[in-house]
């Protein structure tokens, strides 16, 4: 059956399409397995709670008659401004609007959250843009410029909230504009498209624009919540709609509420995150966290762009995902939100989770793999401009921790890395092990290579053991600290940027994370052992009685064959093959024109005629830790015989994503 939403209908409508329902939660509360909501052009001022569950051969399909026409908000327009002293103006808003749950005095808390940053779940728009919150109203009237943000202009247009006699007070200097006369909006609702219960799944929401939501903080021992998402389900599928201005996270494929291990860390303290974070694990375990009932959802052809943490985040209930065909762009660049789960996407055990053919610019982070990243396959994804814009984010605010393409923390992997573009000046961070790196153009450095994996104890050893699991599945095989090594480099092409004056000068700054880092190539692994190495360290040993050793404990094996080296990028000492170009100069840039955006480069009149051969599963090996082949979710092996756009390779193919390229421009985006 098709049920018909129409803003613009009158009242009491039955869902026909002569007498359409008003609101799509008139819908949402009748909507069964194999029905269709077909919503026409307008404005939906409401929250979503979709009743009921739809089928694997029956979903609920949720459809925007006209894509990004049907606007589900979670905002409502204010025009009540009065004056107040210069630019700054005042409205007063009775609190019975805000149901049981007000934004203006509920504060974005939770785990990994950095305190020292007041902020409230509520924002105020103008004109579509959100403004800075103040902890003053002396702030709003004599406002700063914040130099953390990566818009610091526009930061001088601040809000501030007060309660006084049942009623939130706002005051917002808007720089001379007459809120009156402009679009003016606040965040009203928590969620905009999001079942209130858990296990509402095969729903699939399809063209709609879903913006400004009052989300809170979505750390992986929380229950994580999103603008929308399917909450702790199965089989949703979120396709061709633009999701944005969620003050946390637009997206949440994660955990549910588990009430007495919710934000534990934050409010007992005595159990570390990490301890918090395996309790958290190992009961959805008991309560049900399998294949069979959590994950398998599909996100693609969405645009995702200006939340607060992060574009997409998740923790378990991501598991066996689809991620695709995605623009995730300006993610975090407010500043007014920090801590450690801010990326454009971030997700805690990303099983079997395929990322793909989507286009990461301009974030605090491109993409954040924490914990459990096994069998995650991250491919054909371009990633650019995910660094901090200005030199004085480095050095004056000390914010040189942030400004990555891709994040790889403490997993066991196997990861598996292949056919992208990173071209950010730090490309992957990788205080991890299991992870192989197959055909990319790599523009930045390798950071945190043999750090960054203990819990930062002072003076005791802190190690983190996070667990493993049994391949393609949900259930636990192990857990274990990070050994480091482990790592596959097959067919890359590595090319040395330009570096900034700010960043050469503290390139040898001792850091713990290796922030300072910038040269590219393989070669932070010098000094790792190569199999025939490491193996050597066990011969003759015979087990129980034989003296003590470190053998289990030293870091494991690295490979690498078949990269190429420009610009004065550098190779694992122990690479022997490695093909490093003295000759050429290779320019890389990134441009955005009206028909699209393009890579352009010399790179393709200098690469060598052939390279290594081709790279397989068979070629991978297995991550050490879970035993695991880099392979498909099925198990099936992966022949890395086509390139970033789908097309066949040679039997000798060409290092880097692109085979038989001859054009100093490619369309990268869209495909």
């Amino acid at each position: 059956m098709i049920y018909h939403v129409n803003g613009s209908a009158a009242p009491g409508g039955d869902g026909t399409r002569e007498k359409p329902f008003q609101t799509i939660t008139e819908a949402a509360a009748v909507a069964a397995p194999g029905d269709e909501v077909l919503v026409a052009p307008g404005i939906y001022r409401e929250y979503v709670d979709p009743a009921h569950a739809g089928e694997p051969e029956r979903r609920i399909v949720y459809r925007s008659e006209k894509k990004g026409k049907a606007v589900i908000t979670g905002a409502e327009p204010v025009k009540n401004w009065t004056p107040v002293e210069g630019t700054v103006w005042k409205a007063t808003i009775p609190n019975g609007l805000f149901g049981g749950y007000n934004p203006y005095t509920t504060l974005v808390a939770g785990d990994w959250f950095d305190a020292s940053f007041l902020a409230h779940t509520g924002e105020v728009y103008l004109n579509d843009k959100s403004l800075y919150e103040a902890a003053s109203l002396e702030q709003v009237l004599r406002p700063q410029v914040y130099r953390a943000s990566w818009d610091p202009d526009f930061s001088v247009y601040t809000w501030y909230a007060e309660q006084q006699d049942g009623c939130t007070v706002l005051y917002a200097n808007f720089q001379g504009a007459d809120p009156n006369r402009e679009s003016v909006e606040i965040n009203v609702r928590r969620n905009c498209f999001y079942p209130s219960r858990e296990g509402v799944g095969y729903i699939t929401l399809s063209g709609f624009t879903v913006c400004r939501a009052a989300t809170q903080w979505a750390p992986p021992t929380a229950y994580q919540e999103g603008m929308v998402g399917p909450h702790w389900s199965k089989g949703w599928i979120i396709e061709d709609c633009e999701i944005f201005q969620s003050k946390c996270s637009g997206i949440s494929l994660g955990k549910y509420l588990q009430p007495e291990n919710d934000n534990k860390w934050m409010k007992k303290k005595f159990k570390d995150g990490t301890q918090t974070e395996r309790d958290a694990i190992c009961q959805a375990q008991r309560e049900g966290w399998t294949k069979e009932r959590i994950g398998s959802h599909i996100i693609r052809r969405c645009e995702i762009h200006d939340c607060g943490q992060t574009g997409i985040v998740g923790h378990l209930g991501g598991a066996f995902s689809l991620i695709e065909d995605n623009h995730i762009h300006h993610i975090n660049n407010k500043q007014n939100l920090a801590g450690a789960e801010i990326g454009g996407i971030k997700m805690h055990a990303a099983i079997d989770v395929i990322i793909r053919r989507n286009h990461f610019h301009h974030c605090t982070r491109g993409l954040w793999l924490d914990w459990q990243a096994q069998g995650t396959r991250v491919t054909q994804n371009i990633f650019h401009h995910n660094a901090l814009p200005f030199d004085h984010l480095m050095c004056e605010e000390g914010m040189t921790g942030i400004g990555d393409d891709i994040f790889v923390e403490v997993s066991h992997g196997p990861t598996l890395i292949d056919h992208n573009l990173l071209l950010s000046e730090r490309s992957v961070k990788l205080p991890t092990q299991g992870v192989a790196l197959v055909h990319n153009l790599i523009a930045g450095a390798f950071t945190a290579v043999g750090r960054g994996v203990d819990n930062g104890s002072k003076t005791k050893k802190s190690p983190r053991y996070t667990p493993y699991h049994v391949p393609h599945r949900t259930e636990i095989a192990g857990f274990m600290t990070i050994l480091h090594g482990d790592m596959r480099f097959y067919n890359n092409i590595f090319v040395q940027q330009p570096i900034r004056a700010f960043m050469r000068q503290q390139m040898d700054t001792p850091d713990e994370w290796d922030d300072y880092n910038v040269l590219t190539g393989t070669w932070p692994y010098n000094g790792y052992m190569t199999e025939e190495e490491w193996a050597a360290e066990f011969e003759g040993y015979c087990g129980m009685g034989s003296a003590p050793s470190d053998r289990y404990y030293i870091p494991l094996p690295v490979w690498a064959a078949g990269n190429c080296y420009y610009n004065g990028a550098k190779a694992w000492e122990k690479e022997k093959d490695a093909y490093a170009d003295t000759e050429h100069e290779i320019q890389l840039s990134v441009e955005q024109r009206e028909d699209g955006w393009f890579l352009k480069t010399n790179l393709y009149g200098c690469l060598p005629v052939e390279n290594k051969g081709m790279i397989s599963t068979e070629v991978l090996g297995e991550a050490f830790e879970p035993e695991q082949k880099y392979e498909q979710p099925d198990g099936a092996p992966i022949v890395f015989n086509q390139d970033f756009f789908g097309r066949h390779r040679s039997v000798t193919p060409t290092a880097g994503p692109f085979e038989g390229i001859e054009s100093e421009k490619i369309k990268i985006w869209p495909r």
